[in-house]
């Protein structure tokens, strides 16, 4: 079992009295598996490397980033289920909130809950023979795929990334982006005519609540082709995740998402069901990854408070899994660093712990950041699955 707490690492913050999240949060259960497994630090895809939650993801499940990265957009369009065809073209995108001069007021639409399908359905249209459909995910979240002949994937965002700046009109990166670039921009404009006329946001703005008024997109790509996992690994693997970006990902490799009650992409999600569920599939199962999107969240957000409290919500699920070391190999770590300091993914290294019944144990007795730095292991995230395979007697001898 990989668990992998999303955003996982952090800073020294002076609301936490100079500590991470990590180190400020109850976490007997953690400390418990550190204290009784094989601790090290773990760089998401290489060291200084600021890694994002799909290129990590991917490395951290045995496949190169570099070789099958294409975009962000496809795996969050077929993680919400929506149908990649050959040559399409899929985008992540956010529901924002913007004035009348363009200038994006709030990235994420007061963090909408709902309303969003109805958004996204009066967005789905036609323009050049090309057509656009768009659905929602979790809050905020949405993906975009383009159904056409002669999409390319390289445009620019429309997403400025940044509250206070103007939405960016899509230009082409490269000539072959030209017609897919002016495309795009003509949906803009219409989809902005259509948010503004929805009675979602007409609602919204009298209970004043901000309008979900522009669709931002970004990420675009196409799906790329992954080598099977079960023929990679000759595994069986499965996942129980709450974000359709790495539901897309799991799908893409031949991993089996399961849906389990009460999980969610956002901080209100069932962590010990989460962790419950993922115990159940080992029994049908030899591989199941998990993620906990929660710590993410809260760096993103610049909360140090609420990440050091959805840690100890982690803390009380992953103590249902102290038992399995009999027979399980379990792995828990980040895809990458999201700082309170920051609200955005840093190149800082993350927390690995490898737990099992006869493991090598070290001397590190707590999990977090600084603790760690004083064992030996010391990872890249593409290593992950190689380490895993051999903990658990299923790796192939190199040489004779």
């Amino acid at each position: 079992m990989l668990i992998v707490l999303d955003g996982l690492g952090d800073r020294p913050n002076e609301v936490l009295g100079n500590m991470t999240a990590l180190q400020a949060a109850f976490r007997p259960n953690l400390n418990f598996i550190s204290r009784n497994g094989m601790n090290g630090l773990m760089h998401p895809i290489s060291p200084g490397i600021r890694a994002g939650s799909d290129t990590s993801h991917l490395s951290l499940i045995g496949y190169d980033p570099e070789k099958v990265y294409t975009g962000r957009g496809p795996f969050e369009a077929m993680g919400l289920g929506m149908e990649v065809r050959a040559g399409d073209i899929a985008f992540r995108a956010n529901f924002a909130s913007r004035d009348d001069a363009m200038r994006i007021l709030d990235r994420r639409a007061g963090r909408i809950t709902s309303g969003t399908a109805e958004l996204a359905r009066d967005l789905n249209m036609e323009i050049g023979g090309v057509e656009f459909r768009v659905k929602e995910g979790v809050e905020h979240r949405a993906a975009m795929v383009m159904h056409g002949a002669g999409l390319s994937p390289n445009v620019t965002d429309s997403d400025p990334h940044e509250a206070g700046k103007k939405v960016s009109s899509v230009s082409a990166t490269k000539p072959d982006g030209e017609i897919t670039a002016s495309l795009i921009n003509k949906f803009l404009v219409e989809s902005r005519k259509i948010l503004d006329e929805s009675d979602v946001n007409h609602d919204r703005i009298r209970e004043g609540l901000p309008p979900a008024n522009e669709i931002l997109l970004r990420g675009a790509g196409i799906a790329p082709k992954l080598e099977p996992f079960s023929d990679r690994y000759n595994m069986k693997g499965a996942c129980v995740v709450g974000i359709p970006m790495i539901s897309g990902i799991c799908s893409l490799a031949g991993i089996t998402p399961l849906s389990v009650p009460g999980v969610t992409g956002r901080v209100d999600t069932d962590y010990r069901g989460k962790i419950k569920g993922a115990m159940e599939a080992l029994k049908t199962y030899d591989y199941v990854l998990v993620n906990v999107k929660a710590p993410d969240i809260a760096g993103h957000d610049g909360d140090p408070i609420l990440k050091r409290d959805v840690i100890e919500k982690i803390d009380d699920a992953v103590g249902q899994l102290v038992h399995l070391a009999e027979d399980t190999v379990i792995c828990i770590t980040g895809d990458h660093s999201t700082p309170c300091s920051m609200k955005d993914h840093s190149g800082d290294p993350v927390p690995i712990v490898f737990y099992s019944k006869g493991i090598i144990k070290d001397r590190t007795a707590q999990f977090d950041e600084i603790s760690a730095q004083r064992s030996a292991l010391r990872l890249k995230s593409g290593d992950v699955m190689q380490y895993l395979l051999q903990l658990s007697e299923r790796s192939e001898k190199y040489g004779a």
